[in-house]
């Protein structure tokens, strides 16, 4: 960007100290991994997702609510390589009223070599619509911090460049729609094409659920739009640091 991404974006706040943190061990696949050996940004966003979902889980409260990621932000100082055993770890960074932000770090041999901060919307599993923390939820991870859901991507401008993207069925999830993981693969691809890159700093917004079929992936500058093709309503926004 053309602008300073850590002013731009939300901010990698650190673990206050105190409160509960959850770690768990990855270790980089066969299907983590680019060509150059690199673990993919597809690859780390899920990554972030499991990690995010084994620490509810382990906390006693995964039958509570669905958590679907509004906005997340990946910052790579150096990529996770194949075969590298990484350690994720993931705390809660604020709280507001329907939605939680969670910060998480992923060290390889001690050192941080992945930030990433997401806010997550919090959704009754029967209505699938958003309602407030529960005192259970805000009694773990009620970090003091107060956190704004409003996104904040401009909207596609005319004459953006265009290229195709298709989304699998393969590719939803328990929420039956595409997996926030798999919005992530048209800017990894976009990085297959060109040099390999030492790091990034990302943010994408979801705007509305995906489901597969023919889409659009759109560029302007520093900024990239995924697009239902038959309707033309934006899925996803990218800002790149």
């Amino acid at each position: 960007m053309t602008a300073d991404a850590d002013a731009d974006f939300d901010a990698l706040v650190p673990h206050p100290g105190v409160g509960r943190a959850f770690e768990q061990t990855v270790v980089a696949g066969l299907a983590d991994a680019a060509p150059g050996g690199r673990v993919r940004l597809d690859a780390l966003a899920r990554w972030l997702q499991d990690a995010a979902l084994d620490d509810v889980v382990d906390a006693g409260l995964g039958g509570v609510a669905l958590w679907v990621v509004r906005r997340s932000r990946i910052k790579v100082e150096a990529f996770p390589r194949f075969g590298d055993v990484a350690t994720v770890r993931t705390w809660s960074s604020g709280t507001g009223r329907m939605w939680a932000q969670r910060r998480t770090t992923i060290a390889v041999g001690g050192r941080a070599l992945v930030e990433a901060v997401a806010l997550w919307v919090h959704l009754d599993p029967q209505s699938g619509r958003p309602f407030p923390l529960t005192p259970a939820e805000l009694d773990l991870y009620g970090a003091g911090r107060e956190i704004k859901a409003r996104l904040r991507h401009p909207a596609p401008p005319s004459g953006a460049a265009s290229a195709p993207w298709t989304f699998r069925a393969t590719e939803l999830d328990v929420a039956d729609h595409i997996n926030n993981a798999a919005y992530w693969s048209p800017l990894e691809a976009e990085l297959l094409a060109g040099v390999e890159p030492a790091a990034v700093d990302v943010e994408i917004e979801h705007k509305t659920p995906a489901q597969p079929g023919e889409h659009e992936v759109l560029a302007a500058g520093d900024r990239r739009w995924i697009v239902d093709a038959a309707d033309g309503a934006v899925r996803a926004s990218f800002a790149l640091g």
